[in-house]
């Protein structure tokens, strides 16, 4: 069976992730090249075997060898590194988001529709296996109609300020993967969206615009809600939990510790901590996505998450940074015209 040949381009901390997942968990597929690799990542991704390097994605792209490419570039890039992959008729696996603007991530969603190239956008926590068994329960009418989902999503601490300052805000960089969860769980399209969000921590956050805390509610088309807490600010570590509640009962997932240890004395029971990060949160999560992407691919099925998929979680972002900026409920009709 012929293996899918991979490039990769941009080798910071995601690219790395991928190369590594890839090498070692997918027997089915080889990265074979990279673009926009600085020395340092061109040193690590000779480890897992990669012997082609190009300095641009246009030579990347000139190779014939290779089946897709996973886009793993400075967001900024995004949308023009799509448009390229989609005329080179590539296959194409880009991190979200596509882009920090609505119109051009609506170009970037046609192009790729008419075109018809496999297009997959990476929402990676889809694919949590705590999660998935959340999406199981909902899926097998075990809680019945879903009512109402509880999403907790708060970071150890915030990015630099020089990353928040082209990140897009807390809606378009955190809290769209909440959104997009939300959705995944809710299996419905989202019709009205109402945000508050404050600052808590460093006030240089606020000077650039954003936020380091926000409750988000959505309400579903077919009625259901979801709640949504972010912040930036958490000094116990990565809180990442969900509740779905339903018409017949309820699921949900808790955080993830570094072990499973436990003690207790007189003064109570004694838990490990959770766990630090997104990279070690969400480990098995870009690993599995990547199996989905590939499998895709080699079955000829469509795109586990789509770009369309991509732009509605977007809407949901920006209609929250508008909620925030008017106080009032918006719906996502009007984000649309």
């Amino acid at each position: 069976m012929k293996l899918i040949t991979i490039g990769i381009v941009g080798m910071g901390r995601i690219g790395k992730i991928h190369l590594s997942n890839i090498t070692r968990f997918i027997p089915q597929a080889e990265v074979v090249a990279i673009a926009h690799a600085n020395a340092e990542a061109q040193v690590y991704a000779k480890q897992f075997g990669v012997t082609q390097f190009y300095d641009e994605i246009e030579g990347l792209l000139g190779n014939s060898g290779i089946d897709a490419i996973i886009i793993a570039s400075p967001t900024a890039f995004h949308a023009s590194h799509i448009k390229l992959c989609i005329e080179a008729k590539k296959a194409i696996f880009c991190e979200k988001p596509m882009d920090l603007s609505l119109s051009v991530v609506q170009e970037v969603v046609s192009l790729v529709e008419s075109s018809k190239v496999h297009f997959m956008v990476a929402f990676n926590r889809r694919f949590d296996p705590s999660f998935l068994k959340v999406k199981e329960k909902i899926t097998n009418d075990t809680i019945g109609t879903p009512h109402l989902i509880i999403i907790t999503s708060r970071d150890p601490g915030p990015p630099p300020l020089e990353y928040i300052k082209t990140s897009g805000g807390l809606f378009l960089d955190m809290a769209i993967h909440d959104f997009d969860m939300a959705c995944y769980l809710m299996d419905d399209e989202v019709e009205s969206v109402y945000a508050s969000a404050t600052v808590f921590g460093a006030p240089a956050i606020e000077e650039l615009g954003d936020i380091d805390t926000a409750i988000t509610t959505l309400t579903f088309k077919k009625g259901g809600m979801a709640c949504i807490n972010n912040s930036r600010n958490s000094s116990y570590g990565y809180d990442q939990r969900i509740e779905v509640f339903g018409s017949k009962g309820m699921t949900g997932a808790k955080n993830k510790t570094l072990d499973q240890h436990y003690s207790a004395d007189e003064s109570g029971f004694y838990t490990p901590v959770i766990q630090d990060f997104f990279l070690e949160r969400y480990a098995d999560s870009y690993r599995m996505e990547l199996i989905a992407f590939i499998k895709s691919l080699m079955q000829q099925t469509s795109s586990p998450i789509s770009a369309s998929e991509g732009l509605k979680s977007m809407l949901i972002s920006l209609a929250a940074k508008k909620s925030i900026l008017e106080k009032r409920v918006v719906t996502l009709t009007e984000m649309m015209n």
